[in-house]
């Protein structure tokens, strides 16, 4: 257990930055799924069960898969070419995973190909300019370690 957690360690930087990270990306990944069903007939707000049917094959995937791809890793932070490749990565593993599951019977729905791609692209066009956000704004220091860049 110790290796395991000792591994982990290098790929998720404990820090604000970090937290601040992981609650916008489960805001995203919710917000995506919510225009989803909306843009399908669904309320979201009113239908909260099967909401959150939709949404939790893609959380477990994302928790599955960000530990892998380092998305949470200090050097994911300090590079926007880490930052594009991991939370890429990332999502992209994460998306084909909670669609697998979603084409099970633990789940409603099912997973066709263009249900796949939608989720993948959308995705990676919110995540990946979320995560490139500080190297744009200055909001988070130069290497990414939450230092002011004055």
């Amino acid at each position: 257990m110790a290796s395991s957690t000792s591994a982990l360690r290098g790929r998720i930087d404990p820090s604000p930055a970090t937290l601040g990270f992981v609650v916008g990306d489960l805001l995203l990944v919710g917000a995506l799924l919510a225009t989803g069903v909306v843009n399908h007939g669904g309320d979201p707000l009113a239908q909260v069960g099967a909401f959150l049917g939709t949404a939790l094959p893609f959380y477990v995937g994302w928790l599955l898969t960000f530990p892998l791809a380092g998305v949470y890793a200090l050097e994911t932070r300090r590079s926007p070419r880490a930052a594009v490749l991991r939370v890429g990565g990332g999502w992209a593993s994460a998306a084909i995973v909670g669609s697998a599951l979603r084409a099970t019977a633990l789940f409603s729905g099912n997973a066709p190909l263009t249900f796949v791609a939608v989720m993948v692209g959308v995705g990676l066009a919110v995540l990946v300019p979320f995560h490139l956000l500080p190297f744009l704004s200055g909001a988070v220091g130069r290497r990414g370690t939450g230092e002011s860049s004055n």
